[in-house]
Protein backbone atom coordinates (compact mmCIF):
# COMPACT_ATOMS: atom_id res chain seq x y z
CA UNK A 1 0.00 0.00 0.00
CA UNK A 2 1.29 3.37 -0.77
CA UNK A 3 2.69 5.61 2.04
CA UNK A 4 0.30 7.98 3.83
CA UNK A 5 -0.66 11.25 1.56
CA UNK A 6 -2.75 13.33 3.90
CA UNK A 7 -1.57 16.65 2.05
CA UNK A 8 -0.46 17.53 -1.79
CA UNK A 9 0.74 20.94 -2.21
CA UNK A 10 -0.05 22.14 -5.99
CA UNK A 11 2.99 24.52 -7.97
CA UNK A 12 3.01 25.85 -11.01
CA UNK A 13 5.38 24.83 -13.19
CA UNK A 14 6.46 28.63 -14.69
CA UNK A 15 7.30 28.97 -11.21
CA UNK A 16 10.17 26.21 -10.40
CA UNK A 17 11.55 29.06 -7.67
CA UNK A 18 8.68 28.04 -5.45
CA UNK A 19 9.46 24.16 -5.75
CA UNK A 20 12.02 24.26 -2.45
CA UNK A 21 9.73 26.13 -0.77
CA UNK A 22 7.05 24.06 -1.49
CA UNK A 23 9.11 20.79 -0.32
CA UNK A 24 9.91 22.44 2.57
CA UNK A 25 6.25 23.35 3.54
CA UNK A 26 5.69 19.74 5.37
CA UNK A 27 3.06 18.59 2.76
CA UNK A 28 3.56 15.25 2.59
CA UNK A 29 3.69 15.56 -1.24
CA UNK A 30 4.56 18.31 -3.86
CA UNK A 31 2.39 18.10 -7.40
CA UNK A 32 4.50 20.43 -10.07
CA UNK A 33 1.39 21.63 -12.52
CA UNK A 34 1.02 21.41 -15.74
CA UNK A 35 -2.43 21.95 -16.67
CA UNK A 36 -4.88 24.71 -14.99
CA UNK A 37 -2.34 27.32 -13.43
CA UNK A 38 -1.01 26.85 -16.48
CA UNK A 39 -1.96 29.46 -19.49
CA UNK A 40 -1.87 27.59 -23.39
CA UNK A 41 0.82 29.90 -24.68
CA UNK A 42 3.18 28.60 -21.47
CA UNK A 43 2.50 25.04 -21.74
CA UNK A 44 5.97 24.28 -23.33
CA UNK A 45 7.99 26.33 -20.90
CA UNK A 46 6.81 25.61 -18.17
CA UNK A 47 7.17 21.71 -19.36
CA UNK A 48 10.83 22.93 -20.18
CA UNK A 49 11.47 25.01 -16.59
CA UNK A 50 9.95 21.45 -14.71
CA UNK A 51 12.46 18.99 -16.51
CA UNK A 52 15.57 21.77 -15.73
CA UNK A 53 14.47 21.72 -12.32
CA UNK A 54 14.27 18.35 -12.35
CA UNK A 55 17.41 17.78 -13.92
CA UNK A 56 19.43 19.81 -11.42
CA UNK A 57 17.03 18.15 -8.60
CA UNK A 58 16.83 14.43 -9.38
CA UNK A 59 16.15 13.64 -6.12
CA UNK A 60 13.09 15.25 -5.66
CA UNK A 61 10.34 13.00 -6.09
CA UNK A 62 7.32 15.05 -6.83
CA UNK A 63 4.33 14.52 -8.00
CA UNK A 64 3.40 16.42 -11.71
CA UNK A 65 -0.04 16.74 -12.91
CA UNK A 66 0.03 16.81 -16.45
CA UNK A 67 -2.46 17.73 -18.92
CA UNK A 68 -5.47 15.75 -20.24
CA UNK A 69 -5.90 13.23 -22.66
CA UNK A 70 -7.89 15.20 -25.14
CA UNK A 71 -5.44 18.02 -24.69
CA UNK A 72 -2.81 18.92 -27.48
CA UNK A 73 -0.19 18.86 -24.94
CA UNK A 74 -0.60 15.64 -23.54
CA UNK A 75 1.91 13.61 -25.23
CA UNK A 76 4.88 15.71 -25.08
CA UNK A 77 4.01 16.21 -20.86
CA UNK A 78 4.28 11.88 -20.95
CA UNK A 79 7.52 12.20 -22.48
CA UNK A 80 9.18 14.72 -20.71
CA UNK A 81 7.94 12.66 -17.48
CA UNK A 82 8.95 9.46 -18.90
CA UNK A 83 12.39 11.19 -19.34
CA UNK A 84 12.58 12.14 -15.77
CA UNK A 85 11.02 9.58 -14.58
CA UNK A 86 13.35 9.01 -11.47
CA UNK A 87 12.36 12.25 -9.85
CA UNK A 88 8.60 11.75 -10.68
CA UNK A 89 6.79 9.95 -7.94
CA UNK A 90 3.44 9.78 -9.48
CA UNK A 91 1.37 11.58 -12.23
CA UNK A 92 -1.79 13.15 -11.18
CA UNK A 93 -3.83 12.55 -14.70
CA UNK A 94 -6.83 14.87 -14.94
CA UNK A 95 -10.53 14.40 -16.37
CA UNK A 96 -9.72 10.85 -16.03
CA UNK A 97 -12.37 9.09 -17.81
CA UNK A 98 -11.27 5.51 -18.75
CA UNK A 99 -8.88 2.78 -18.32
CA UNK A 100 -7.31 3.53 -21.78
CA UNK A 101 -6.24 6.62 -20.67
CA UNK A 102 -4.81 5.58 -17.23
CA UNK A 103 -3.11 2.62 -18.95
CA UNK A 104 -1.15 4.70 -21.54
CA UNK A 105 -0.48 6.96 -18.94
CA UNK A 106 1.50 4.05 -17.00
CA UNK A 107 3.46 3.29 -19.58
CA UNK A 108 6.16 5.18 -18.50
CA UNK A 109 6.45 3.35 -15.26
CA UNK A 110 5.13 5.46 -12.95
CA UNK A 111 2.54 5.77 -10.27
CA UNK A 112 -1.04 7.10 -12.24
CA UNK A 113 -3.48 8.95 -9.69
CA UNK A 114 -6.60 9.55 -11.92
CA UNK A 115 -8.81 12.33 -11.15
CA UNK A 116 -12.18 12.16 -11.37
CA UNK A 117 -14.07 15.62 -12.40
CA UNK A 118 -16.60 14.82 -15.05
CA UNK A 119 -19.97 12.79 -14.98
CA UNK A 120 -18.27 10.52 -17.32
CA UNK A 121 -15.25 9.93 -14.84
CA UNK A 122 -17.64 9.32 -12.03
CA UNK A 123 -19.67 6.78 -14.35
CA UNK A 124 -16.34 4.63 -15.14
CA UNK A 125 -14.99 5.27 -11.37
CA UNK A 126 -14.71 1.35 -11.12
CA UNK A 127 -12.39 0.79 -14.38
CA UNK A 128 -10.56 3.38 -14.29
CA UNK A 129 -10.02 2.84 -10.23
CA UNK A 130 -9.05 -0.61 -11.56
CA UNK A 131 -6.60 0.07 -14.71
CA UNK A 132 -2.75 -1.51 -14.07
CA UNK A 133 -0.69 1.27 -12.58
CA UNK A 134 -3.14 2.79 -10.18
CA UNK A 135 -1.94 4.48 -7.07
CA UNK A 136 -4.80 6.50 -5.65
CA UNK A 137 -7.99 8.26 -7.26
CA UNK A 138 -8.29 11.98 -6.60
CA UNK A 139 -11.58 14.07 -6.65
CA UNK A 140 -11.66 17.10 -8.43
CA UNK A 141 -14.47 19.04 -7.39
CA UNK A 142 -14.35 22.09 -8.95
CA UNK A 143 -14.32 20.81 -12.20
CA UNK A 144 -17.03 18.11 -11.34
CA UNK A 145 -19.13 20.74 -10.41
CA UNK A 146 -18.75 22.49 -13.74
CA UNK A 147 -19.39 19.94 -15.94
CA UNK A 148 -22.79 19.15 -13.64
CA UNK A 149 -23.48 22.57 -14.14
CA UNK A 150 -23.76 23.08 -10.19
CA UNK A 151 -24.66 26.21 -8.32
CA UNK A 152 -21.55 26.45 -6.67
CA UNK A 153 -21.36 26.75 -2.54
CA UNK A 154 -25.40 26.16 -3.16
CA UNK A 155 -26.48 23.26 -0.62
CA UNK A 156 -28.05 21.23 -4.01
CA UNK A 157 -24.31 21.53 -5.33
CA UNK A 158 -22.97 20.16 -2.03
CA UNK A 159 -25.29 17.04 -1.85
CA UNK A 160 -24.17 16.18 -5.38
CA UNK A 161 -20.51 16.71 -4.21
CA UNK A 162 -21.09 14.46 -1.68
CA UNK A 163 -22.24 11.52 -3.82
CA UNK A 164 -19.45 11.65 -6.05
CA UNK A 165 -17.09 11.73 -3.28
CA UNK A 166 -18.86 8.36 -2.09
CA UNK A 167 -18.60 6.51 -5.44
CA UNK A 168 -14.46 7.74 -5.45
CA UNK A 169 -14.31 6.22 -1.98
CA UNK A 170 -16.61 3.01 -2.29
CA UNK A 171 -14.40 2.67 -5.91
CA UNK A 172 -11.30 3.45 -4.51
CA UNK A 173 -12.10 0.76 -1.42
CA UNK A 174 -13.29 -1.72 -3.75
CA UNK A 175 -9.76 -1.44 -5.76
CA UNK A 176 -7.62 -2.07 -3.05
CA UNK A 177 -5.99 1.58 -3.42
CA UNK A 178 -4.56 3.80 -1.21
CA UNK A 179 -7.54 5.89 0.03
CA UNK A 180 -8.27 8.80 -2.32
CA UNK A 181 -7.55 12.70 -2.64
CA UNK A 182 -10.34 15.27 -1.68
CA UNK A 183 -10.34 18.36 -3.81
CA UNK A 184 -8.56 21.60 -3.26
CA UNK A 185 -10.32 24.14 -0.84
CA UNK A 186 -9.98 27.75 -3.19
CA UNK A 187 -11.31 30.45 -0.23
CA UNK A 188 -7.32 30.11 0.71
CA UNK A 189 -8.22 33.11 3.45
CA UNK A 190 -11.07 30.98 5.26
CA UNK A 191 -8.87 29.22 7.59
CA UNK A 192 -12.12 28.46 9.67
CA UNK A 193 -13.62 26.96 6.06
CA UNK A 194 -10.11 25.42 5.68
CA UNK A 195 -10.19 23.28 8.62
CA UNK A 196 -14.04 22.32 8.76
CA UNK A 197 -13.54 20.85 5.00
CA UNK A 198 -9.91 19.13 6.20
CA UNK A 199 -11.80 17.62 9.05
CA UNK A 200 -15.15 16.53 6.72
CA UNK A 201 -12.80 14.58 4.16
CA UNK A 202 -11.06 13.05 7.46
CA UNK A 203 -14.25 11.70 8.96
CA UNK A 204 -15.52 10.67 5.41
CA UNK A 205 -12.56 8.28 4.53
CA UNK A 206 -10.50 10.46 2.29
CA UNK A 207 -6.26 10.08 2.96
CA UNK A 208 -6.11 13.73 2.69
CA UNK A 209 -6.75 16.41 0.44
CA UNK A 210 -5.37 18.53 -2.85
CA UNK A 211 -4.38 22.10 -1.70
CA UNK A 212 -3.31 24.99 -3.25
CA UNK A 213 -1.58 27.45 -0.44
CA UNK A 214 1.28 26.59 2.20
CA UNK A 215 -1.33 27.91 5.11
CA UNK A 216 -3.86 25.15 4.10
CA UNK A 217 -0.72 22.12 4.82
CA UNK A 218 -0.85 21.86 8.63
CA UNK A 219 -4.76 22.82 8.76
CA UNK A 220 -4.76 19.43 6.77
CA UNK A 221 -2.83 17.67 8.92
CA UNK A 222 -4.37 18.89 12.08
CA UNK A 223 -7.50 17.75 10.75
CA UNK A 224 -5.86 14.28 10.20
CA UNK A 225 -3.82 14.18 13.98
CA UNK A 226 -6.22 11.83 16.16
CA UNK A 227 -7.60 13.72 19.20
CA UNK A 228 -6.08 13.19 22.22
CA UNK A 229 -8.99 11.12 23.64
CA UNK A 230 -9.04 8.67 20.73
CA UNK A 231 -5.08 8.33 21.20
CA UNK A 232 -6.08 7.46 25.08
CA UNK A 233 -8.81 5.52 24.41
CA UNK A 234 -6.83 3.64 21.81
CA UNK A 235 -3.85 2.76 24.46
CA UNK A 236 -6.62 1.48 26.47
CA UNK A 237 -8.25 -0.90 24.07
CA UNK A 238 -4.66 -2.06 22.85
CA UNK A 239 -3.59 -2.64 26.97
CA UNK A 240 -7.04 -4.67 27.79
CA UNK A 241 -6.60 -6.57 24.58
CA UNK A 242 -2.56 -7.44 25.42
CA UNK A 243 -3.45 -7.99 29.36
CA UNK A 244 -6.14 -10.24 28.52
CA UNK A 245 -6.16 -11.97 25.17
CA UNK A 246 -9.36 -12.42 24.71
CA UNK A 247 -10.64 -11.48 21.12
CA UNK A 248 -13.39 -9.57 22.68
CA UNK A 249 -14.09 -8.07 26.11
CA UNK A 250 -16.31 -5.16 27.64
CA UNK A 251 -14.07 -1.69 28.31
CA UNK A 252 -15.73 0.88 29.39
CA UNK A 253 -19.12 -0.61 29.14
CA UNK A 254 -19.22 -1.21 25.67
CA UNK A 255 -17.93 -4.33 23.43
CA UNK A 256 -14.73 -4.47 21.91
CA UNK A 257 -13.76 -7.02 19.25
CA UNK A 258 -11.73 -7.52 15.95
CA UNK A 259 -13.06 -4.28 14.05
CA UNK A 260 -11.96 -1.95 17.36
CA UNK A 261 -8.83 -3.46 18.05
CA UNK A 262 -8.11 -2.60 14.54
CA UNK A 263 -9.32 0.96 14.63
CA UNK A 264 -7.53 1.61 17.92
CA UNK A 265 -4.43 0.40 15.86
CA UNK A 266 -5.50 3.35 13.06
CA UNK A 267 -5.99 5.76 15.32
CA UNK A 268 -2.04 4.66 17.51
CA UNK A 269 -0.75 4.94 13.34
CA UNK A 270 -1.62 7.87 12.55
CA UNK A 271 -0.81 9.48 15.67
CA UNK A 272 3.00 7.91 14.93
CA UNK A 273 2.68 5.71 17.75
CA UNK A 274 4.74 1.71 17.21
CA UNK A 275 1.65 -0.41 17.41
Amino acid sequence: MAAAARSALFVPATQPERIPKALASGADRVVVDLEDAIDPQAKDSAREALCAFLGRHPQARLWVRINDASSAWHENDLSACRQQSSAIAGILLPKAENPAQVRHVAQTGIAVLPIIESAAGLLNAAAVAGAQGVERLAFGSLDYGLDLQLNPDSPGAATVLDHARVQVLLQSRAAGLAAPLDGVFSSVRDLAGMQQAARRAHDMGFGGMLCIHPDQVALIHAAYAPAQADVTWARSVLRTYRETGAGAFMLEGKMVDAPVIARARTVLERAGETV
